[in-house]
């Protein structure tokens, strides 16, 4: 990133600052400026269409013209606009939605509290660890586990809990002392040869559990992990995993957080990530399909024994001494709470449990491309990964940028918006999409696939 001069307009001003681009690329070519949305199409300042395969940025869950969102927004405007949860106070809509979520929640949780963000609410999960230890007379017990690969924040404490070195590097991040990395469970990837999805769970587990003890269990304080693995590439979990992981969690008196930014809100065919694979957190944050992206807002639910212990030391201390100016906006809450409501009415999770099949059986017929190594996913979640040879999976060098092209030419020749991951073209379409739209996104994504193939053969990128 270069220093902007006084010169540059807003548009370029926006271009500037706009993350994960490749800055010679688009010095050239500028933004892709978007002006309007409807369904799951999003269309530019020329009247283009494009089909929206990663709701903007794994979350516009309703699609971008969703006027009972506008509504609830509006109504609470005029109500009140703003009031803060300090002191002992909060608004009405606010208590709702904290009872709504509970209510909800895969597992008993006793309380929940709201930032602005995933990022802000993994990286208030890091202070609660390690409060809760402090309360429990434990200060040694504060390293946290995160997965390479794994990702759960831009601000400085969740960026150290991620596993993805273009998060980090430049960044001085992960901090110091209190963050280590285990395996990234993807079995294409990192199996041995012969060895079974099982099997290999059972040694990432092996792998974890010798971490801990290499370190002393009395220093490890939580674990955190994505349900599925978005960002770093669509990764679901291998068979037996979070079951294996789990063990060894309870074993050592370790806190089990689940990051459902992603998962969340029936993105995987459930309400929740976490009963689709079973799993029993300490502790669960969630954003994005939150509010449908309409407003920012995330939140975290912690259970009765992390709760209790936060309360205790709060009343030695007299205050629990964290906050944000805008935890629990009433509007974002309002939004947040009528988005909720949408999804119950209209059965969401059902609609995702109808619609799945045609995405992940139609990826599938992929499978056979001959860029095309592993085809993946859950739900309305799955992930294409693009390879130099089939037979061996070997990848393509990631200076080629690969991937960073069929985004490029599923945008400007297809109308496809999906920002690829690596080599990993990735699907996280608006849970409202139809049969008939994911036909119309998978045509289009034929025809990526056959474009980026004819350029990485003309270039001399394919394996002999």
């Amino acid at each position: 990133m270069t220093v902007m001069p006084n010169s540059l307009g807003a548009r370029d001003v926006a271009y500037h600052l706009h993350p994960y681009t490749n800055a010679v690329k688009h010095e050239a070519e500028g933004p892709l400026v978007l002006t309007h949305g409807k369904g799951v199409y999003v269309y530019d300042e020329n009247g283009k269409e494009y089909i929206e395969a990663l709701a903007g940025l794994w979350c516009a869950s309703l699609g971008f013209a969703e006027e009972r969102l506008v509504e609830a927004a509006a109504r609470q405007m005029r109500k009140l606009p703003y009031y803060p949860t300090f002191g002992h106070k909060a608004s009405d809509v606010v208590i709702e939605l904290a009872e709504r979520l509970i209510k909800i929640a895969p597992v008993p949780m006793s309380h929940a509290f709201f930032c602005n963000s995933g990022s802000e609410a993994n990286d208030t999960v890091v202070k609660m660890v390690w409060y809760y230890n402090n309360a429990l007379g434990r200060p040694k017990k504060k390293k946290i586990i995160g997965r390479m690969r794994g990702y759960h924040g831009a601000t400085v404490a969740a960026a150290s809990m991620m596993g993805l070195p273009i998060n980090q590097r430049d960044f001085d991040v992960p901090l110091p002392n209190n963050f280590l990395h285990t395996d990234c469970p993807h079995h294409y990837r990192n199996g041995l040869p012969g060895e079974s999805e099982e099997d290999y769970a059972t040694r990432l587990a092996g792998n974890l559990e010798k971490m801990i003890l290499e370190h002393g269990a009395d220093t490890i304080a939580a674990f955190i992990a994505e349900p599925v693995m978005g960002a770093g590439g669509v990764l679901p979990p291998p068979k037996t995993y979070f079951e294996k992981i789990q063990a060894v969690l309870r074993k050592h008196d370790i806190l089990f957080v689940a990051d459902e930014v992603i998962c969340g809100f029936g993105r995987t065919g459930n309400m929740f990530g976490s009963q689709t694979y079973k799993l029993q957190p300490d502790i669960m944050t969630m954003a994005k399909a939150l509010s449908a992206a309409y407003l920012p807002i995330s939140a975290i639910m912690i259970n009765e024994k992390v709760y209790k212990a936060l309360r205790d030391n709060s009343g030695k201390i007299g205050t629990f001494g964290h906050g944000y100016t805008y935890s629990g906006h009433p509007v974002s809450a309002a939004v947040a709470l009528e988005t909720l409501k949408i999804y119950e009415e209209r059965d969401i999770v059902s609609q995702v449990r109808r619609v799945s099949p045609a995405l992940l059986n139609g990826l599938q017929r992929f499978a056979d491309h001959p860029l095309v190594g592993e085809v993946r996913g859950v739900g309305l979640l799955a992930g294409v990964e693009l390879v130099r040879n089939k037979k061996t999976k070997e990848p393509f060098d990631p200076t080629l940028g690969v991937g960073a092209f069929a985004g490029r030419i599923g945008e400007q020749s297809h109308g496809l918006l999906c920002r690829t991951v690596g080599d990993t073209f990735p699907f996280c379409p608006p849970l409202i999409i139809n049969e008939a739209q994911i036909g119309d996104m998978l045509t289009r994504f034929a025809r990526v696939l056959d474009d980026t193939y004819s350029w990485t053969k003309s270039q001399g990128l394919l394996a002999a």
